[in-house]
């Protein structure tokens, strides 16, 4: 990064670098296999061929519930989706403005998608009904907050047992509110800061996240979502969490969009010829040897990307469902990293189950526990990602190299046109460009 400040730092009023969004989900592990539901049920006294009906009855019940806290909140009741296409994002965000919510609850919508439940079926064998894994369709139930501390943000439940959640953060909205907090002035568009008065304080804020004490938070916004939790659970273990995917940023903040603009295609081209496959790999950190060629037992599938994004342009590349990307909006220059699967990662950490333990190398988890380990490993892709950025000398824009290679030109009293490289002339310099026409022996203009 140092590197990239160097070359670029007289057009930069500040860095920041944290997560992005982040999303958790949360599963009840002892009923996560039909051996542990159905010796949950039997403690709770509720036989395998009664399954069905005492599950629904407590969905309809988690339902009810919602709904009046729903009403109590917010004045509205929840409101049902008949599309899971349909983005609750935007209609979250729409009814924000519309009630003009600045702090607290937005509203609770529902809507019928996908899940892993559990029916219960005859087996022949044991001569009754048993467990069985299924996936299904239930209703589930979304609820979307303006939170005073964390800034918007959503939960995800599925009413039908084993009542899987999914919680849904973003770091940006989290320093959002705590620059507000701490009266520090700021301009915001969607997650990005275009600025902030003191970018040191709003850095401290984001080298913060990683280390929020993330069971309580978590729990916290469960137990708000469920709030038949007791009634229906009792007090057997609670939810196991995980990151299941999280993004984290370091953005540029150039001193205006025109700053921006002529590196950006700079950077297009300079990533488009040299972000090769060693390129990427070596981003994430894999081992590629002196030939630039992978082990030959990894077998990496890259896939790389560019087009336009919003008022600019992306260059993104995929490796192992993870991805990095850089991308420039307004004035801010983004170079994200977006962690789906962290296996492929090693760090070093004590084995699950031996907190007091010697620290081995070993897999970087998805568990919660590990996300002090998860933001290093991103903060170093991204190093890496930006390193390489930071080589790109030349900011003319494309056109600008082309306009001075295609010039009208005067001979013997004649005026000759210039080429156009990138329109009419396309296909006449892909044809003398055909090794076959060869014999022409090139051109002059």
């Amino acid at each position: 990064m140092e590197t990239f400040l160097q070359q670029f730092g007289s057009k930069i009023k500040g860095v920041l670098t944290g997560f992005d969004r982040i999303v958790f989900k949360g599963c009840l592990r002892h009923l996560a296999y039909a051996e542990g539901a159905a010796r949950f049920l039997a403690g709770r006294g509720v036989l395998n061929k009664d399954y069905k009906s005492w599950m629904l009855a407590q969905s309809a019940a988690l339902v009810a519930a919602c709904e009046r806290l729903a009403m109590e909140q917010t004045g509205a009741g929840i409101t049902h989706i008949p599309s899971p296409r349909e983005r609750k994002e935007d209609l979250a965000h729409a009814r924000m403005r519309e009630k003009g919510v600045a702090c607290g609850p937005v509203g609770v919508w529902s809507c019928t998608e996908s899940c892993r439940t559990f029916r219960a079926a005859f087996d022949p064998g044991a001569g009754r009904p048993r467990l069985r894994p299924e996936h299904g369709k239930c209703k589930h139930l979304y609820f979307y907050h303006n939170h005073a501390v964390y800034g918007f943000m959503s939960v995800r439940l599925q009413t039908w047992f084993p009542y899987e959640i999914q919680i849904a953060l973003n770091g940006r909205e989290w320093l959002r509110r705590g620059l507000e907090l701490q009266g520090v002035a700021h301009t915001v568009d969607g997650n990005k800061f275009l600025s902030v008065g003191d970018f040191a304080a709003a850095q401290r804020l984001l080298d913060a996240q990683p280390l929020a004490p993330w069971f309580g938070i978590l729990d916290g916004f469960a137990r708000e979502a469920f709030p038949t939790m007791g009634q229906t659970l009792g007090g057997g273990p609670g939810y196991r969490w995980t990151l299941w995917q999280s993004e984290w940023a370091t953005d540029f903040i150039f001193d205006s969009p025109g700053s921006v603009a002529p590196l950006m295609d700079s950077l297009l081209r300079h990533e488009l010829a040299n972000g090769t496959g060693e390129r990427v790999l070596r981003y994430f950190g894999r081992p590629v040897r002196p030939d630039g060629q992978p082990h030959p037992l990894a077998d990496p599938d890259i896939l790389s990307g560019a087009g336009v994004w919003y008022d600019g342009v992306r260059v993104k590349h995929w490796l192992d469902g993870n991805s990095v990307k850089f991308y420039n909006e307004h004035n801010a220059l983004r170079f994200e990293t977006t962690l789906n699967n962290p296996a492929p990662f090693k760090v070093w950490r004590c084995k699950e189950g031996s907190p007091d333990g010697a620290k081995e190398r070993l897999p970087l988890r998805k568990s919660v526990a590990d996300i002090p380990l998860r933001a290093k490993v991103c903060g170093e892709i991204n190093a890496r990602f930006i390193g390489q950025a930071a080589q790109v000398k030349d900011t003319a824009r494309v056109r600008e190299i082309v306009a001075s290679v295609g010039r009208k030109k005067t001979c013997g009293g004649r005026a000759a046109r210039a080429l156009d490289l990138l329109g009419k002339d396309t296909e006449l310099l892909a044809a003398i460009a055909d090794p076959t026409l060869a014999s022409l022996g090139g051109i002059t203009n």
